[in-house]
């Protein structure tokens, strides 16, 4: 079943400065906040202030912020997806099979991440970017 359709933004290296501006524009709730240097080690010491994830709260709303991954090349365009949040790894394998039919690129397979038990990225067949995931 499906909990939630949210937006993920993705900045270039500025997450937290994005995260205190959005706090305040939106008057949203921090929930979370991971930099790379709590998940990654070693994280390499460019790469420590990078934003790993973070949730705010505006009204009903989620919105997730994180910085690219440095292994890729930040792209203007390609840095606002949905997520489709659902409530099991079984139905998020069924939606990934469906949306990942025809995609025009796989950005992260289906898979256990550290701030989800599972989690895909993909670019659908209309160039529609998705993440999909399991919810807390």
């Amino acid at each position: 079943m499906i909990q939630a359709l949210e937006i993920n933004l993705v900045t270039n290296g500025n997450g937290v400065e994005a995260v205190q501006f959005y706090q305040d524009a939106l008057q949203a709730e921090v929930c979370n906040l991971k930099k790379w240097a709590d998940f990654v080690h070693p994280c390499p010491k460019e790469h420590e202030h990078l934003l790993l994830s973070a949730e705010l709260v505006v009204g009903e709303h989620r919105l997730m912020i994180s910085d690219e991954n440095p292994a890729f090349e930040y792209r203007q365009g390609y840095n606002v997806s949905a997520s489709i949040v659902v409530d099991t790894a079984d139905n998020a394998r069924r939606i990934y099979e469906k949306l990942s039919r025809d995609a025009r690129k796989i950005i992260a397979e289906y898979q256990e991440t550290p701030w989800a038990p599972a989690y895909a990225n993909l670019e659908d067949q209309f160039g529609i970017c998705w993440q999909i995931m399991v919810g807390a």
